[in-house]
């Protein structure tokens, strides 16, 4: 054998090998374990600070990490290699599944075997009617019974029937596997030219759609930040109903959104699972909490500090917590941090501790906890801005804080004050121009599942012979699986084929299940692929 003869069959081999379905579903599983990184590490596309940051608390382990791609996981080389591999065996293994379905939909029925008496069901009729006459009501009868069938006259002048039924399970079993692999490439084209984003969103204040105005990105593998669509979205309100008891019952939130930057205004309302439908773009309602406004003044009484901060719900009852980070602007004054909770509707534990007794802000108020010393704003580290590091800063004061109160002076006589509160709104903003293809893949595999799983194969031959003052008919079956079933309509059939056909002066029928079914007694019965 020549060295380019051996190279082919190595490749012949390989392909088939890639291309089976064993093949395909190690595949698959090896994909499923390869994503577990993305869902246990902080990912770089996502939240670079974060990434960063734990690679500097796991040195060995975090560079690992990061020489192995887990910090990206859904990029790395070997990830959208695997991808690769299960998108080329699922294709390699259906296309000639698909040629041979194809063929046997366009086929006929095979020719009834010599023998039936080994089939899974057997019988034989007397009627008295003609060979002709009998075959004609058994293939009308078949017919009507939604059987594909088909007449044969053979060499040696007999005739007889041939019908199958169940090739609707191949085609489900086929249909299913299209629509994963369908589902999985539309998944993959989402992530290359897709893009999702989330931003926190104050009650009055608004954002352009573009890179700097998210909290969290991901851009498309093949998008770059700077081609997101241009849309503009302004929260003017938001507003949360409960129930007596506390419980959520509604979330609305009321936008004015315009599709260009010279584009009229349009309003719309925001519920959960009710998106926003702008520049190809769904706009999502996520969550919702308070920011309050705080307002810190240095020891002359000029404003250094004026932002509506958000917070972060920490239970049912939204007492959430933020951080205030005042840089050193004045000569003299220190950078102070602040750690604080908002409280919607402030009570008095047994205890003496504060806590929200109902989520909507009936009775709000501020808890704080003051801090000074280098909060790190000058070392151009990015930093959490819902996490203040106390470690090495000093502690000023704390104190309880209603609407409109100022605290007592802070580092450097600095005083801070509790304008007031706003609602914010958690935004996704998400395109991916996929998603229909992937719902109706997705159907579409739902759907040949249960096909497969409930149609059966089975086959029926009948052949008919000229009898005393008649026709003999020998009926036989076959089913791929499921004999029991099989058998059950089996025997029915021979019961409406009796009840059809003139009966003979003596009228004989008999089924009989056999105890084993072997390739030689049924020639013509071919493997399914």
């Amino acid at each position: 054998m020549s060295a380019t003869t051996s190279a082919r069959a190595s490749l012949r081999q390989s392909w088939r090998s890639l291309t089976s379905m064993r093949t395909a579903l190690v595949l698959l599983f090896l994909l499923a374990v390869a994503a577990v990184p993305g869902s246990l590490l902080p990912q770089r596309p996502i939240d670079p600070v974060a990434v960063q940051r734990y690679i500097s608390r796991h040195d060995v382990a975090g560079r690992v990490y990061d020489a192995l791609g887990f910090f990206d996981t859904f990029g790395a080389p070997w990830f959208v290699g695997l991808y690769a591999l299960l998108c080329v065996s699922l294709v390699g293994c259906l296309m000639p599944r698909i040629r041979l379905h194809t063929r046997a939909l366009r086929g006929r029925p095979p020719a009834p075997p010599r023998s039936f008496e080994r089939l899974a069901g057997h019988a034989r009729l007397e009627t008295a009617a003609p060979v002709t006459g009998a075959l004609d009501v058994v293939a009308a009868l078949l017919r009507r019974r939604r059987w594909r069938v088909e007449r044969r006259t053979h060499d040696d002048g007999s005739e007889s029937v041939a019908a199958e039924k169940g090739l609707l399970r191949e085609t489900g079993n086929l249909a299913f596997h299209v629509g994963v692999l369908a589902v999985i490439a539309g998944v993959a084209v989402g992530a290359l030219i897709g893009y999702e984003g989330r931003a926190i969103v104050v009650e009055g204040t608004g954002f352009t759609n573009t890179a700097v105005a998210y909290d969290e990105l991901e851009p498309g593998r093949l998008r770059g930040v700077d081609e997101l669509p241009p849309f503009t979205l302004v929260l003017d309100d938001f507003d949360a109903e409960y129930t007596a008891g506390g419980q959520p019952t509604d979330f609305l939130a009321d936008v004015r959104y315009a599709e260009g930057l010279d584009e009229p205004d349009a309003t719309a309302r925001l519920r959960v699972n009710h998106p926003l439908s702008v520049a190809g773009s769904r706009v999502y309602l996520l969550a919702h909490g308070y920011a309050p406004h705080i307002v810190v003044r240095d020891r002359t009484g000029q404003v250094i500090y004026d932002e509506v901060t958000p917070f972060l719900p920490q239970d049912g009852s939204f007492l959430s917590t933020g951080v205030v980070k005042v840089p050193d602007v004045v000569p003299g004054l220190p950078q102070i941090g602040v750690r604080a909770a908002f409280i919607p509707t402030v009570d008095v534990a047994a205890d003496g501790r504060l806590y929200s007794r109902f989520p909507d802000a009936r009775a709000p108020a501020l808890s704080y906890e003051a801090f000074a010393g280098d909060l790190g704003l000058d070392s151009g580290v990015p930093q959490n801005v819902y996490e203040l590091e106390t470690a090495g800063l000093v502690r000023t004061g704390g104190g309880f804080l209603l609407p409109g109160e100022t605290s007592e002076p802070l580092a450097g006589g600095a005083t801070m004050t509790f304008v007031g509160f706003r609602e914010w709104a958690n935004l996704q903003v998400a395109r991916d121009p996929a998603q229909g293809v992937v719902l109706v893949a997705a159907v579409v595999a739902l759907a040949g599942l249960v096909t497969s799983l409930r149609v059966r194969r089975r086959r029926v031959w009948v052949r008919g012979s000229a009898g005393r003052g008649g026709t003999v008919l020998d009926v036989g079956g076959l089913p791929r699986r499921d004999r029991a079933a099989f058998v059950a309509e089996f025997d029915a059939l021979i019961e409406r084929l009796s009840a059809a056909l003139p009966p003979a002066q003596t009228v004989t029928a008999q089924t009989v299940t056999a105890q084993t079914v072997t390739p030689e007694t049924v020639t013509a019965e071919t493997e399914e692929p």
